[in-house]
């Protein structure tokens, strides 16, 4: 009775594991560098395996974000990753043309991982660092969410209920944690709202810990500040939001 009883549990945890509602990803890993006066290329990506409108919808959405990062050539339109890494190229050969001695070798280096998934939403977090020349290189993060029963990519305007109303809320946690007077403008401690109003960033993703509000280099605060990061746990927010997430 002991090899039955084997197979049956072997069974449930095979199907337990298949019905978790995770998707099946692997590892894509490109690199391009072909001489040592070429630019330095490494791209990390997760690629769904899964033969359904969801893989396809994430997979196409990771290729878009590669391209659009990569593309530097203005004379070439890329459609593909290949093609971008040739434009990145491309442009970096153009600059040296023009200027022989003072061109350093440019560097990409991509990096894509799950920062969240249930069965019902997924998140993938792409980590990115340009150096194009000049002083220093640019460092940025992006989130791509997606709701995994309608297999569609996610906009920041579909999240929440009250976008106004989250808004509120998220401006009264990142005073706090910045130490922004409540009664005071909100770039009266140094930082750069454009109009001096508050804001939510352009990349809105979620982790374990729960939702992350991240404004890149630039986008709100000088270069030497780096990324400004808010951290609402799922309990807080789960009022605002139009999906189950964090349960």
């Amino acid at each position: 009775m002991k090899a039955p009883i084997t197979i049956l549990f072997c069974l449930l945890i095979l199907l337990g594991c298949k019905n978790d509602g995770k998707l099946t990803f692997e590892p894509q890993t490109i690199t391009d560098e072909a001489c040592e006066e070429c630019p330095e290329i490494s791209i990390e990506m997760p690629k769904v395996l899964d033969q359904t409108k969801l893989a396809e919808t994430i997979n196409t959405a990771l290729d878009e974000e590669l391209i659009s990062l990569l593309v530097y050539d203005d004379g070439m339109e890329a459609t593909t990753v290949s093609e971008a890494i040739q434009s990145f190229k491309n442009g970096y050969d153009e600059l040296q043309k023009l200027y022989p001695d003072e061109t350093v070798k440019w560097e990409a280096k991509i990096t894509g991982t799950v920062s969240y998934e249930n069965k019902n939403e997924l998140t993938i977090a792409l980590n990115s660092y340009l150096f194009t020349g000049g002083a220093h290189g640019y460092t940025s993060r992006r989130f791509l969410n997606f709701d995994k029963n309608k297999g569609m990519e996610i906009e920041n305007r579909e999240l929440f209920k009250d976008r106004k109303d989250f808004e509120h809320f998220a401006e009264t946690k990142f005073r706090i944690q910045e130490d922004i007077p409540l009664d005071e403008p909100i770039n009266s401690t140094g930082f750069m709202f454009e109009g001096d109003t508050f804001y939510l960033p352009e990349n809105i993703g979620f982790t374990e810990e729960g939702m992350v509000l991240l404004y890149n280099q630039y986008e709100v605060a000088s270069y030497a500040d780096g990324a400004i990061t808010l951290v609402l746990p799922f309990n807080e927010i789960k009022n605002y939001l139009t999906h189950k997430i964090g349960e």
